[in-house]
């Protein structure tokens, strides 16, 4: 977890941009307007609610994926500096655990297109007797390409996916036009509108649009673990403003063509794309359809779920755990998270993607207003590393962040609890929750800069950045570098800051 050398750094601005859109063809992105419609929205909100979500998300994830690029430390190191060596583990244990609920989604996902990938090769497949009871959400024939889903060891499979997923999803789109005459099918006809209206319909846009942002919550909280590589200036991180929305937009219209044509075809609304191509009578299509799907989610497991999870647990017990048992134990604990019972639905996986930004959009938050404006977008990287530096504040706690945190999580809480057991009835209290990452963002943002104005953490202000490669060039080598090593030279000394705190600076 140690700040990335100038020489390591590969990602150019094209390699951003290629990264977000392998990360974009995915199931779940298929899924964001598809399974709106299944809640009785029309495929015009739908794509309006996907599209201005990532208008919102991506200006989070612009923002504190500068803070990598600027200082090429991981999520886990950064959060120290806003949340205190300790009370930084409040936001990574929170966003570890999203983490692993995401990554046991999206291998239900791939395992949901590998069962159709083999009852196309083998159609007696699909004749496997299920041994476990229908409650459970999952059957005998989906368990068993669960277990065998490995994404650890499947890499080298990152360029095929940016080429061969692609191509399927767009030859997917010409289907489900060429096969309904042009027209796009019934959801596109003229008369289908929304069946919901007045605040049934507010709340449903409300809700829909907050688990659009929840997908990619972590990411806007995470984004320093992969922007921390880029050899690209800061200010290009300001490229997924515009490019996030069209992506993911135009990819979830192509769920939507799809989930049309289906419905004209088959009389169903599968806003699951597995269970829609399951349909086709072509098995060579079905195949290299569910190939596809396959790839696109192991992709995504990998990048933006395992190695996401491996770097929190690696932060969290640095003596025990590296990159590659941090995704074994998230692969095992996916296992416990029981993945199949909240795809089981719409109305669940929405719930889901909600529940996911109750405590992203608070984080995010405050990594956001403590670097941009409290600290002035000046870190000192290597008081990061040490549990006494400046960042130390009351017990290595900073109150501030937690409370804050606390608050922005409250207000959702009732909403939250209904979700996970719809036995417990709040009441009207349930309804801020489907908005919950604007709610939570917004009030952590309000009582963190109120906080942070009435007790200035004057101790953790330094006059300049200490940027990582000021470090290296002064002692050319990563060795000083270790967490909770102290510097082997006498070259590393505590001077008194600006306003009266120490900061840690290099003596070249």
């Amino acid at each position: 977890i140690d700040p990335i050398r100038r020489e390591n750094r590969k990602w150019g601005v094209w390699s951003l941009i290629a990264y977000w859109f392998s990360d974009a063809f995915n199931a779940a992105t298929w899924e964001f307007a598809s399974s709106m419609l299944a809640i009785g929205l029309s495929y015009k909100d739908a794509l309006g609610i996907v599209a201005t979500g990532f208008v919102t998300i991506s200006i989070v994830i612009s923002l504190n994926g500068a803070i990598g690029v600027l200082y090429h430390a991981p999520f886990p190191v950064l959060a120290r500096a806003s949340w205190g060596f300790w009370g930084s583990y409040v936001a990574i244990i929170s966003r570890v655990i999203l983490a692993m609920f995401w990554f046991a989604i999206q291998t239900v996902n791939g395992g949901d297109v590998v069962q159709v990938m083999i009852t196309a090769i083998w159609p007696s497949f699909a004749k496997v007797p299920n041994h476990i009871p229908e409650s459970e959400g999952i059957t005998t024939p989906q368990m068993l390409p669960f277990l065998y889903m490995h994404p650890n060891t499947l890499r080298y499979l990152f360029i095929v996916k940016s080429i061969l997923v692609p191509i399927c999803f767009i030859s997917i789109l010409i289907w489900a036009y060429r096969s309904t005459g042009g027209t796009g099918g019934a959801l596109f006809d003229s008369s289908f509108k929304s069946t919901l209206s007045g605040s049934a319909y507010s709340y449903a846009w409300l809700s829909s649009w907050t688990s659009v942002i929840g997908n990619f919550a972590t990411l806007s909280v995470n984004m320093p673990d992969f922007s921390r590589y880029s050899k690209a200036s800061a200010k290009w991180q300001w490229i997924y403003v515009p490019v996030l929305p069209i992506v993911f937009t135009f990819i979830s219209f192509i769920g939507v063509a799809a989930t049309s044509a289906g419905l004209s075809h088959y009389g169903t609304l599968d806003w699951n794309p597995a269970i829609l191509i399951s349909h086709w009578p072509n098995r060579a299509c079905q195949f290299f359809a569910a190939f596809s799907l396959a790839l696109a989610a192991l992709g995504v497991n990998i990048s933006a779920n395992s190695l996401s999870a491996a770097n929190d647990l690696a932060a969290l017990f640095p003596a025990y755990i590296n990159i590659r048992r941090g995704q074994l134990i998230c692969a095992v604990i996916a296992w416990v998270l029981v993945p199949w019972k909240i795809l089981a639905s719409a109305v669940n996986f929405l719930n889901f993607m909600s529940a996911y930004s109750v405590f992203l959009g608070p984080i995010a938050a405050i990594l956001v207003w403590d670097f941009w404006w409290v600290k002035g977008g000046k870190y000192d990287v290597v008081a990061l590393y040490h549990p006494d530096g400046i960042y130390r504040y009351t017990y290595r706690v900073n109150f501030r962040a937690l409370l804050a945190f606390l608050v922005g999580v409250a207000p959702n809480l009732p909403g939250f609890i209904n979700s996970v057991n719809s036995r417990i009835n709040p009441g009207v209290g349930k309804r801020p929750y489907t908005f919950a990452w604007l709610l939570g963002f917004v009030i952590t943002s309000l009582v963190y800069l109120v906080l942070c104005l009435i007790w200035r953490p004057t101790e953790t202000l330094v006059e300049r950045a200490l940027l990582p490669d000021e470090v290296y060039e002064a002692h050319g080598r990563l060795g000083e570098m270790v967490e909770g090593k102290e510097s082997e030279d006498e070259d590393v000394k505590s001077t008194e800051g600006k306003a009266g705190g120490k900061v840690e600076e290099s003596v070249v």
